[in-house]
């Protein structure tokens, strides 16, 4: 699916703004009061010129001056309750928005927490940054202050026009003329500003994906010389959005004049008419002058309603785009069952969990891949008592990750079932088997923080002494003795102070203090040392006794003693056994092991002469 698919090219439209609603409830109440303080607002507004009209009536063509100063409190009140309100509503449309985006972020991401493993594979991290952060501060930004500026805008121009019609309906019928004129170009402009609008948001989501993919990837593209790559395509992306972003602010400059010309016509034939009324004397002198008051005046609340519909209709794109994110499904789910006695992710009822033995039986399975046309697994039957360790052996790209991830229920099987302790594992929530399952893979991720923080996530209650048993355990205390704060010593953003290595240590003392009954090993030792690679292997034996382990492999001199070696090739089990029936069988598994063989022979033979001639391996001096 194509990330950009979900958003819709339909006008403005309010059930769009209705999948806000849950969000917008808690904050009803304190929106209701801004937007009453803003009827108060314009209610003054609208009471100036009239106030204007009589000081002019009253006081300065008569000239006279009884009863100017009560007069003159009255309009300093009048302007203190305004300031008040101003005051108020905007102290609450800020916490509006701050609260509203702040709930609008959360929901996005406890969403994301739930979402399977192929919704990641298939969408672009940039697009899902933009969601959750410009998105929601895009619509928090128009629920608050938008909102309020609708508010004084349409009731400024409706109290005006009443008033304009009540003073002096001739001139009155002027400006009420122009509303649906002004209503049906305001339709036509701001459908076509949406329709570019989108394509910013959209654009922006790759943008965003693009820098953040070049500075992850700074060091690969220096090596690989291929900045003015990188650069040209940035450009392409920026370039795209400007011409969007243009188009749309182009019609947007259109359309504030065109809004304006017309006012000024109303005002112009008003100016005309209204002066000649004034001498003939049917009209007075302060009406006129409070009319042309209103007419200039309502050109301000109605630039304020042209910004509301605009804005309205680029965010209109922003909630397709997030309310596309929260309806997301996740394509493996716990069943409503399971979850009224399991709990879920963020409320997990720990008290029913059962305790894991760790036997897993794959039965009579069958899979294939959404996005596959052909079966990786099919009618696979397999029983992989508890404490048992499985290796999965194959080239690269063969699907030796199948199988792994269906025993995690990353992927279920499409039919046939997969059982746990001789229970279908979907019987129980995925929280129950993730709980138990220990994982360390060959790319290794560490969170911001403490070397300590990141082994304790294993186990949030566990003491230091336990941190560092489980350190101890797969040698990750000899990375420990090299940082220069121990266990506090900051790994940096996703463990960047550190080699590999370290940080797959690292992760490996994580998972033992997890405690699980199942391990998963993927390429665990790929990116250690030698001398590292046999101490790893000395505790791996020590901390998988008792477990039921899969070990992905492509070392096959890791897992000669494992109980079943699997040899996948094609996404298929080719062959199974142990490492001496396999051997006995010559088929693929000698193969794989003598290519192997003869590799190591051949890396061993080059240290040797490199040694000789005096220069390090791999060409260091």
């Amino acid at each position: 699916m194509h990330y950009d698919d979900d958003i819709s090219e339909k006008s403005f439209n309010l059930r769009t703004w209705a999948a806000m609603g849950p969000f917008f409830r808690p904050w009803r109440g304190m929106v209701a009061k801004a937007l009453l303080l803003m009827l108060v607002c314009s209610l003054i507004d609208v009471f100036i010129p009239l106030y204007q009209k009589y000081f002019i009536d009253a006081f300065i063509v008569p000239r006279r001056t009884d009863g100017i100063l009560a007069a003159t409190v009255v309009g300093v009140l009048v302007m203190v309750v305004s300031l008040v309100c101003v005051v108020l509503f905007t102290r609450m449309a800020i916490r509006v928005e701050m609260g509203f985006s702040r709930d609008l972020k959360k929901a996005c991401f406890d969403h994301l927490q739930t979402l399977s493993l192929s919704y990641y594979n298939t969408t672009p991290v940039g697009y899902i940054i933009a969601r959750v952060l410009s998105d929601t501060d895009k619509i928090g930004l128009l629920i608050a202050w938008g909102l309020v500026d609708l508010m004084w805008g349409l009731s400024y121009v409706v109290f005006a026009v009443v008033a304009m019609l009540l003073l002096d309906f001739r001139l009155g019928l002027w400006v009420a003329v122009m509303m649906p004129i002004m209503a049906a170009v305001t339709t036509w402009f701001q459908n076509r500003i949406l329709r570019h609008n989108r394509k910013v948001r959209r654009t922006n989501s790759l943008i965003t994906g693009s820098f953040n993919e070049g500075i992850l990837g700074a060091r690969t593209s220096k090596t690989l010389v291929i900045e003015d790559i990188s650069a040209a395509e940035f450009s392409g992306l920026t370039g795209e959005m400007y011409r969007a972003s243009v188009r749309a602010a182009a019609l947007s400059a259109i359309y504030t004049p065109v809004m304006m010309g017309f006012g000024a016509l109303a005002v112009s034939m008003m100016l005309i008419q209204g002066s000649g009324y004034v001498q003939d004397g049917s009209m007075a002198f302060g009406t006129l002058s409070a009319m042309i008051s209103y007419a200039v005046g309502i050109f301000e609340p109605i630039q304020h309603l042209s910004r509301f519909f605009s804005d309205a209709t680029s965010t209109q794109a922003n909630i397709e785009r997030v309310d596309a994110l929260l309806n997301q499904k996740p394509e493996i789910t716990d069943a409503p069952e399971v979850r009224e006695i399991y709990g879920d992710s963020f409320s997990p009822r720990r008290e029913n969990w059962e305790p894991i033995v760790g036997g897993v039986r794959f039965d009579d399975v069958s899979f294939k891949y959404p996005d596959g046309d052909e079966y990786v697994l099919s009618h696979f039957s397999l029983g992989v008592p508890a404490g048992t360790c499985v290796a999965i052996v194959g080239e690269t790209g063969a699907g030796k990750s199948t199988l792994v991830n269906l025993v995690c229920r990353f992927f279920e099987p499409v039919s046939g079932r997969i059982l746990i302790d001789g229970r279908d594992y979907r019987e129980r929530s995925q929280l129950w088997l993730h709980s138990n399952i220990g994982c360390v893979l060959q790319s290794p991720h560490l969170f911001s923080g403490t070397v300590r923080d990141n082994i304790r996530y294993g186990r949030l209650d566990a003491t230091d002494a336990e941190i560092m048993e489980a350190a101890r355990l797969v040698s990750a205390d000899s990375v420990l003795a090299k940082l220069p704060m121990g266990l506090d010593s900051d790994v940096g953003e996703g463990g960047d102070r550190l080699s590999t290595g370290e940080k797959q240590l690292i992760s490996f003392a994580r998972a033992v203090l997890a405690d699980p009954r199942i391990f998963i090993l993927d390429e665990a030792t790929s990116s250690i040392d030698t001398e590292t690679e046999r101490l790893i292997q000395n505790a791996i034996a020590k901390v998988l006794s008792g477990r039921t382990s899969f070990l992905i492999a492509h070392r096959l001199s890791t897992i000669r003693a494992a109980d079943l070696i699997l040899v996948v090739q094609d996404g298929k089990i080719v062959e199974q056994g142990t490492h001496r029936e396999l051997l006995r069988k010559k088929g693929r598994y000698l193969k794989l092991w003598a290519m192997q063989y003869e590799e190591d022979i051949i890396s061993q033979k080059q240290e040797e002469n490199q040694r000789s001639q005096g220069t390090e391996p791999y060409g260091f001096a």
